[in-house]
């Protein structure tokens, strides 16, 4: 099954979107197509054996719609805003000018010919400025899919022409209010697209982050050459101050690097020979000569890229019954309007009674009865608003991708958004997840004499040619001591006790207390301070030199620097946490009481990991699952919602629904804030999308608002949506300090 996003041109409202879909859906070979009005993108999953592009951008056409050829740049947008302004300030001028003329032949003087003047006026408002409308709903009803483009059509368009009745009959024109409508309606898109604009910048900002041009080493010297030209293994020169042009690995030089962009880090960090770097990360100080190792779609901003529009296309749980209704929407506005126009054509009386009770200034009951129906009938049709509700969802998602990613938190699937409020248990993975995934040397006891550095030397030397995984922590600890390594003669591996071996001539124990034992060593005097090591969960060394016992090593997976903070304040929001490893219940237990974790699942192998998630979701409903994404992969699948930890450049992490880069569980709490903050957004944009409705629909119906003014009511229940979504970059999503 392949994924595609492809940009959509053409899309007035929330109606257009659910037509596309429908459209894409009905195709044999789509698995599911999700498309975001607000990004004008749809996300779609199908299989390349029965469909091929060709007929994907066939079925998109059939429907009204077209595909961009390309991907829309800040150029095309500036270009398509300024002639969205354009349409707005020449259609506002002429409408100005045409209320000019109506105030002055309503209480200054008569305007000779002052119908014919308006409607001369207002035939480029309607026909020139509102064509791009009007073709919308040619398509929509070609399609037998009304969209909002049908209701500011029969608003305008149609009274626009029922005024020309008033050169044979004795009926009041709509002019004005024509004119009106439509101007607000493209005063109401401009502003729209300004503000969905600011919505989708975090995708501009990440593009813009990339490097334009790198210098790479060949044998003719320095060459700069554009970024998409580097090939696999060039050599980079990136000099202080320059952006990394692309994702590699340092081969020379040493320096320290700013990778905010990446991590939300704002620490730059030291690099040095063989440690990988990101592409569009900022050189601080020191020249690096880095090696290419990932260009174009594999290269870590453009999987981050691909994240967030991935997010930005997918669907909210609560977004599907909101589609459902948008879909029903425009239809039965149009039933409302043609039931308000013969209710107040068949009741007048029970109408004006209404509208007199109220008294706005606007109602004028003396007007003829037709007139009182045709602008009831007006006003539901350009007061009903399904873009509101079609705008709730993406742009919260939107903007709650943007932030997310710009502090190193890819939500790659808009459902976690909704999920994540309602989960009640988070189970940690230990190893890599809760600790920082490598064992480090914590304690060194010494005893008869010998000192710290003898114990390290001796042990360091054995272990120096030892395969066993803790021997890399005992030999990292005596070069950051800057002890010399001693060569070893005799070595010797005894299976399940430890290494025997000779330094400078003399005989060196490092093992278990059996081994002392074997070895005619008395190791009681340690055995207190092992077994207080072991009950930390540190694995306890004993050393031995020819025949005395010299000291303890402990080494440990030690805890990442943030796990203790970020649990504690996941346990105090009212969440539950668990913790889930493969070691046994002693090192679990231990972890678990240094981090607050008052649930513990113990010795379970990878593959048991997903029935453990099972039991715990029958017992908590929704169970969130972190974990490194790579052996925890299926427990993450199950869980309800799979966060991974990526580091560097490793986010390529397709099970997880949410992906943190920097790795630390500081990150799981401002991911489960930036959740909740965002789905907060996205109910806000939902209550007040309904209610504007459910007030101003019956509103209109019974005659209490113009027509004008619900074409401005219109326009203005759209942007508040968007403008409370934009609001959400001011949510405070970072952990709690100290």
């Amino acid at each position: 099954m392949e994924q595609i996003n492809i940009h959509i041109s053409g899309m007035h409202c929330a109606s257009c979107a659910g037509n596309i879909e429908k459209a894409l859906q009905r195709q044999e070979g789509i698995a599911s197509a999700s498309v975001n009005f607000a990004a004008a993108q749809a996300f779609i999953e199908y299989d390349s054996s029965q469909i091929d592009m060709e007929q994907i951008r066939q079925a998109v056409q059939q429907a009204g719609y077209d595909i961009a050829e390309e991907k829309p740049d800040a150029d095309s947008e500036t270009k398509e805003l300024k002639r969205a302004a354009r349409k707005m300030w020449f259609s506002a001028v002429l409408a100005g000018v045409i209320m000019v003329l109506m105030m002055v032949d309503m209480f200054i003087a008569t305007v000779p010919y002052y119908f014919a003047i308006t409607a001369v006026l207002a035939f480029p408002v309607i026909f020139i400025a509102g064509w791009d409308t009007h073709k919308g709903t040619l398509k929509s009803v070609k399609n037998l899919q009304p969209n909002m483009d049908t209701l500011v059509t029969l608003g305008s368009l149609i009274p626009y022409l029922l005024s020309f009745l008033s050169v044979w009959f004795p009926i009041t024109t709509f002019v004005e209010m024509a004119a009106s409508i439509l101007t607000l309606h493209l005063v109401g898109r401009f502003l729209e697209a300004k503000a969905k604009g600011r919505a989708s910048q975090a995708i501009k900002k990440l593009l813009e982050l990339g490097a334009k041009n790198a210098r790479i080493l060949d044998d003719g010297g320095e060459t700069e050459i554009p970024v998409e030209q580097l090939k696999i293994d060039d050599i980079m020169l990136v000099k202080p101050g320059e952006k990394i042009p692309a994702d590699g690995v340092v081969v020379e030089g040493s320096s320290s690097v700013d990778e905010s962009m990446a991590t939300g880090e704002s620490l730059p960090v030291a690099k040095k020979a063989g440690d990988e770097v990101i592409g569009s990360a900022i050189n601080k100080q020191g020249f690096l000569k880095v090696r290419v190792t990932k260009i174009g779609k594999d290269s870590f901003l453009a999987q981050v890229i691909k994240l967030v529009e991935q997010c930005q296309g997918s669907k909210v749980p609560i977004q599907e019954f909101a589609d459902k209704v948008t879909g029903f929407f425009v239809p039965v506005v149009i039933f409302v309007a043609i039931a308000a126009f013969v209710s107040w054509m068949l009741f007048p009386g029970f109408h004006s009674s209404i509208a007199a009770w109220f008294n706005f200034p606007w109602i004028n009951l003396d007007a003829p009865k037709v007139t009182l129906a045709i602008l009831a009938t007006t006003a539901v049709l350009v007061i009903s608003c399904p873009c509101a509700l079609g705008l709730a969802t993406p742009t919260a998602l939107m903007v709650g991708s943007g932030m997310g990613a710009q502090r190193g938190i890819l939500i790659r699937k808009g459902q976690a958004i909704q999920t994540m409020k309602e989960v009640r248990i988070v189970i940690f993975d230990k190893t890599g997840t809760i600790t920082k995934g490598r064992p480090d040397v914590t304690d060194i006891v010494t005893f008869n004499e010998f000192s710290d550095d003898d114990v390290l030397r001796y042990a360091a030397a054995v272990e120096n040619v030892s395969e066993h995984p803790l021997a890399t922590a005992i030999v990292e600890k005596a070069k950051a001591e800057k002890i010399t390594i001693e060569d070893v003669d005799n070595f010797e591996a005894i299976s399940g006790k430890g290494i025997r071996g000779k330094v400078n001539g003399k005989t060196v124990l490092v093992g278990t207390a059996a081994l002392m034992e074997d070895n005619g060593i008395d190791s009681k005097s340690a055995s207190q301070q092992q077994a207080q090591l072991e009950d930390q969960a540190k694995t306890a060394m004993l050393t031995a030199v020819d025949g005395r016992l010299a000291g303890i090593i402990a080494v440990a997976d030690t805890l990442k620097e943030n796990s203790a903070r970020g649990i504690k304040e996941i346990e105090d929001s009212g969440v539950k946490t668990a913790i889930i490893t493969g070691d046994n219940e002693r090192t679990a237990a231990a972890i678990a009481k240094m981090t607050g974790i008052d649930y513990v699942i113990s010795n379970v192998l990878p593959e048991g990991k997903v029935e453990q998630v099972r039991k715990l979701q029958q017992q908590y409903a929704k169970v969130a699952m972190v974990g490194d994404g790579i052996n925890d992969a299926a427990a993450l699948k199950q869980a309800d919602v799979g966060i991974a930890l990526g580091t560097g450049t490793d986010i390529a992490i397709e099970a997880g629904d949410i992906t943190l880069v920097r790795g630390d569980l500081a990150g799981v709490i401002s991911a489960i804030k930036l959740s909740n903050r965002t789905f907060e957004k996205i109910r806000q944009n939902y209550f007040w999308a309904w209610f504007y409705n459910a007030v101003a629909i019956p509103a209109a119906f019974f005659g209490l608002l113009h027509p004008i003014i619900g074409a401005a009511a219109m326009a203005a229940s759209s942007l508040n949506v968007v403008l409370n979504s934009l609001r959400l970059k001011k949510a405070d999503i970072e952990p709690d300090s100290g």
